[in-house]
C-alpha cells in the first residue's frame, strides 16, 4: 500500500498500544501459570491489580486522576487527552419541587398576637405568685379577694409589659410609616401620631424606673437589665474576623459590604447600634432561588444563606429567652421575703412560656418559603463523607478541585483525607464543617418542620397530663390559657406539614418540578 505511512516503532501512538498489549499478555500469562497445577505460581489477582494492571485514572490521564498518564517501560509519560470528571460521569441534575404558597401572618398580626400571649402568660404568673385561699367562709376568711393585690408591683408590672410591647410598637410604627403618604394632612398626622406613641412609651418607661428606684434595692434593680447586658457581649462581639469574599447579588448584606464584596470589622458603636436595630426591624425578605450553575457561585450562596440564618436563629433565641425572662423569672426576683409560692409550678411556667415563644418565633421568622430556599441551596452544596485510610484502594481517587462539580458516589482527596461523594452534586469543601451541618440540617425539606412539631407537641401533650392531674384553681386556669394559644401555633404547624408533605412527596419529573 503506497499511500499508507509506516508506522515507526518509536511512535508514541505505538509505544502506549505495546504497552498496554503487554500488561494484558502479563496478566494472561499469569493466570494460565497460576491455574497450572505443576507450574510455578505467579503473584495473586490483588497483587497484580496493584501493580500490574493500570488503574483508570492512569489511562485517562492527569486532570482526573492524580495528574500522571500512562508511562511505557522507559518511564517517560505518554501525552494522552485526559477528559474531565464531568466529562466522563455526568452528575444528575439536581429538580425542585414546586410547593405552594401557604398563608403566613403578616407582622403587625403576628406581633400583636405574640404580645397578647406573653401578656396573658405574665397574668398567669402573677396568679401563681398572688394567689389566695378566697374559698374559705366568710366568717374565718383567709384573704376577701382571689389575689393579694396589695402585694403586686404595679410600677413592676408597667415596666414588663413597656418591654414586652417594644416590638410591637416599632413594628406599628414601621408599617404606618411604609404606607404611602397621598396628602400633606395624612402625612404630618403619621408623624404626629409615631411622636405620641414614642413619647407616651418613654414616659411610662422612666416613671416606672423612677419609682422602682426608689422602693427597691440595687441589686434587685441589677435584673432589670441584665439581658441587654448578657446581649452585648454575646451578639455584638460575636462576628467572624475572616475576610470572605461574597457574591455582588447577595441580598442579606448592607449596600457597604456589597461595594467591597467582603465583610470589614466594624468598631464597637457600630455593632451595638446594628444589634439594637436588629431587635426592632423585621426580617429581610426572602429572595429567589436562581440555581446557579458555577460551584464558586454555589459555595457564594451558601455564605449569604448561613449568615442570614444565623442572624435569624440569633434573633429567635434573644427573643424567647428574653420573653421568658421577663415574663416568668423578673416577677419572683421582686417577690418579698414573706410571701409564699410554688416554686416548682412557677419554673415549670417559665419553661413553657420559653419554649412556646421559642416555636412562635421560628415559625414566623423561618417560614416555609424560606425553608425551601435553604432546601434548595443544600441540594446544589452537597456532602463529603470522609472514609477510612486503606479503604477503596483499588477504586479510581481523584484529586479535589474548587472548580468542579463532583458527581455521587466519586472519591476524592483533599488535606492528605479520602472523601466519597453524597449527593447528586457535590461542590462543598470537603474539610469545611459548616458545609457538612448546612447539608445534614437542610437536605431534607421537612426536617426543621418536623422538630417545631415534635417539640410543640410534646408540650401540648404534657399539658394535658398535667392538666389532668391538676387540683388547684391557678394550675388548671393557667394550663387552660396556655393550651388556648399552643393550639393555634400546632394547627399551623401540622397544616404546613400535611400540605408541605404532599408537595414534596410528588416523584421526580412529573408536573409542578423544575430541573435545573
Amino acid at each position: 500500500r503506497p499511500n499508507t505511512p509506516e508506522l515507526q516503532h518509536g511512535d508514541p501512538q505505538v509505544q502506549s498500544v505495546l504497552a498496554l498489549g503487554g500488561s494484558i499478555a502479563l496478566v494472561l500469562n499469569c493466570e494460565l501459570v497460576h491455574a497450572m497445577p505443576g507450574g510455578r505460581r505467579g503473584p495473586s489477582r490483588q497483587q497484580l491489580s496493584r501493580s500490574a494492571l493500570p488503574s483508570l485514572q492512569t489511562i485517562v490521564g492527569g486532570s482526573c486522576g492524580n495528574g500522571t498518564g500512562m508511562r511505557n517501560r522507559n518511564g517517560t509519560a505518554i501525552g494522552l487527552s485526559a477528559p474531565p470528571i464531568t466529562a466522563l460521569i455526568t452528575p444528575e441534575p439536581v429538580r425542585h419541587s414546586c410547593i405552594p404558597e401557604l398563608p403566613t401572618d403578616g407582622c403587625l398580626v403576628f406581633e400583636l398576637l405574640f404580645f397578647i400571649y406573653l401578656l396573658m402568660a405574665l397574668i398567669v404568673q402573677y396568679i401563681n405568685i398572688y394567689k389566695t385561699v378566697w374559698w374559705f367562709p366568710y366568717l374565718h376568711p383567709a384573704a376577701s379577694t382571689s389575689l393579694n393585690f396589695h402585694l403586686i408591683d404595679y410600677h413592676l408590672a408597667a415596666f414588663i409589659t413597656i418591654m414586652l410591647a417594644r416590638r410591637l410598637v416599632w413594628t406599628l410604627i414601621s408599617e404606618a410609616s411604609q404606607t404611602s403618604a397621598t396628602s400633606v394632612v395624612r402625612y404630618t398626622l403619621v408623624i404626629v401620631a409615631r411622636l405620641v406613641l414614642l413619647t407616651m412609651c418613654g414616659w411610662v418607661l422612666c416613671w416606672t424606673l423612677v419609682n422602682l428606684f426608689r422602693n427597691h434595692s440595687v441589686l434587685n434593680l441589677l435584673f432589670l437589665g441584665y439581658p441587654f447586658g448578657v446581649y452585648v457581649p454575646l451578639c455584638c462581639f460575636h462576628q467572624d474576623n475572616r475576610i470572605q469574599p461574597l457574591p455582588a447579588d447577595c441580598g442579606f448584606l448592607l449596600n457597604d459590604q456589597l461595594d467591597t464584596g467582603t465583610i470589614r470589622p466594624k468598631d464597637f458603636f457600630t455593632l451595638l447600634r446594628e444589634s439594637f436595630r436588629e431587635q426592632f426591624n423585621n426580617p429581610t425578605s426572602i429572595p429567589a432561588h436562581t440555581c446557579p450553575l458555577s460551584p464558586d457561585l454555589i459555595r457564594n450562596e451558601v455564605e449569604c444563606l448561613k449568615i442570614d440564618f444565623n442572624k435569624r436563629i440569633k434573633e429567635v433565641l434573644f427573643n424567647s429567652l428574653f420573653s421568658a425572662y421577663y415574663v416568668a423569672f423578673l416577677p419572683l426576683c421582686f417577690v418579698k421575703s414573706t410571701q409564699y409560692y410554688d416554686m416548682r409550678w412557677s419554673c415549670e411556667h417559665l419553661i413553657m412560656v420559653w419554649v412556646n415563644a421559642f416555636v412562635m418565633l421560628m415559625s414566623q421568622l423561618l417560614p416555609p418559603r424560606y425553608r425551601d430556599l435553604l432546601h434548595k441551596s443544600a441540594a446544589h452544596l452537597g456532602k463529603w463523607q470522609k472514609m477510612e485510610h486503606g479503604s477503596y484502594s483499588n477504586t479510581p481517587q481523584h484529586i479535589w478541585s474548587d472548580t468542579t462539580i463532583w458527581p455521587q458516589g466519586v472519591l476524592v482527596r483533599h488535606n492528605r483525607c479520602l472523601y466519597k461523594a453524597v449527593g447528586p452534586y457535590n461542590v462543598a469543601v470537603p474539610s469545611d464543617v459548616s458545609h457538612a451541618r448546612f447539608y445534614f440540617l437542610f437536605h431534607k425539606p421537612l426536617r426543621m418542620l418536623n422538630l417545631l412539631i415534635l417539640i410543640e407537641g410534646s408540650m401540648v401533650l404534657y399539658q394535658l397530663y398535667s392538666l389532668l392531674r391538676s387540683e388547684k384553681w391557678n394550675h388548671i386556669l393557667s394550663l387552660a390559657l396556655i393550651l388556648f394559644c399552643n393550639y393555634y401555633v400546632l394547627f399551623k404547624l401540622l397544616r404546613d406539614r400535611i400540605v408541605l408533605g404532599k408537595a414534596y412527596a410528588y416523584p421526580l419529573g412529573t408536573i409542578g418540578l423544575k430541573s435545573h
